[in-house]
């Protein structure tokens, strides 16, 4: 079941020619380490503590995410003691948000599991999905039982990122986290792509002295001269499919350095 919390957020409206890019981020930890309260401060920037601990559902919101829209899913999982059926939102994440309560342990320790199977499931489907541990409730200070040095020393052992904040009263850092997540689908997805060739040509030098072509004399009129400018080599390209070639000369005209032409696939950029 599927719900939308609100309005899009401002300054995410696009073209409706141009369809979102989604992005899919399951919530998981146990009963009680605020995993609701995490997604609906995010979505609405209220904070309720009372939930139905049974119910799981998935809600929507479109984001503007370092200036990149992105329909951000969000899926408040509701396991009752540890990871049972994940095959639900194994299959359906692109990013996983694993919380756990800093004045509850026992969720701290509940979290490692769902680690495990997060990192035994990147290995099967070779796959691997961004993983974030969150450590909610740091409202709760004076009664943590987590240190946050367990926190990152955990989050280090699986390789994912590591956050405290608190669903109760910090809202930026609650979108910076699920922000983040997105972030890191982006630069994941990035990695997978194939290397994007370049080649580049260069101008022959021309000789020290410009060669002259004197026309000869007729009538009368005074002679002239036309240099030869250099030539161009062009190496040779590999065929690509479906890409067109676009390239960009300098003027010999406009400067006397030596410049080099540059032949790029049109689409791509260069950083």
């Amino acid at each position: 079941m599927s719900s939308m919390f609100g309005k899009p957020r401002a300054g995410g409206e696009r073209p409706p020619q141009s369809p979102l890019t989604e992005c899919n981020v399951a919530i998981l930890g146990c009963r009680g380490a605020g995993k609701s309260a995490l997604t609906v401060k995010f979505l609405t920037k209220r904070f309720i503590s009372e939930y139905d601990p049974n119910l799981e559902d998935t809600y929507a919101s479109e984001e503007l995410v370092d200036q990149q829209p992105v329909l951000l899913k969000v899926m408040d999982t509701a396991d009752q003691d540890g990871p049972g059926n994940c095959e639900r939102y194994l299959r359906w994440a692109s990013a996983f948000l694993v919380v756990y309560s800093i004045d509850d342990r026992k969720s701290f320790e509940g979290c490692q599991s769902y680690l495990e199977v997060l990192a035994l499931h990147a290995r099967g489907c070779q796959r691997r999905c961004p993983v974030l541990l969150l450590g909610n409730k740091l409202d709760m200070e004076q009664y943590r039982q987590v240190p946050a040095a367990e926190g990152m020393s955990l989050a280090s052992r699986f390789g994912c990122l590591f956050y405290e904040v608190s669903a109760c009263q910090d809202f930026a850092g609650v979108q910076h986290v699920f922000h983040e997540a997105v972030r890191e689908v982006r630069r994941q997805a990035e990695q997978c792509l194939p290397v994007r060739p370049l080649f580049i040509t260069e101008e022959r030098p021309c000789p020290p002295v410009a060669t002259p072509v004197a026309l000869p004399t007729r009538h009368g009129l005074a002679s002239c001269t036309f240099n030869t400018l250099s030539t161009v080599n062009y190496k040779e390209i590999p065929a690509v499919a479906q890409a067109k070639l676009v390239t960009v000369k300098s003027s010999r005209a406009q400067s006397k350095r030596k410049a080099p032409t540059l032949t790029l696939l049109k689409g791509f950029k260069i950083f």
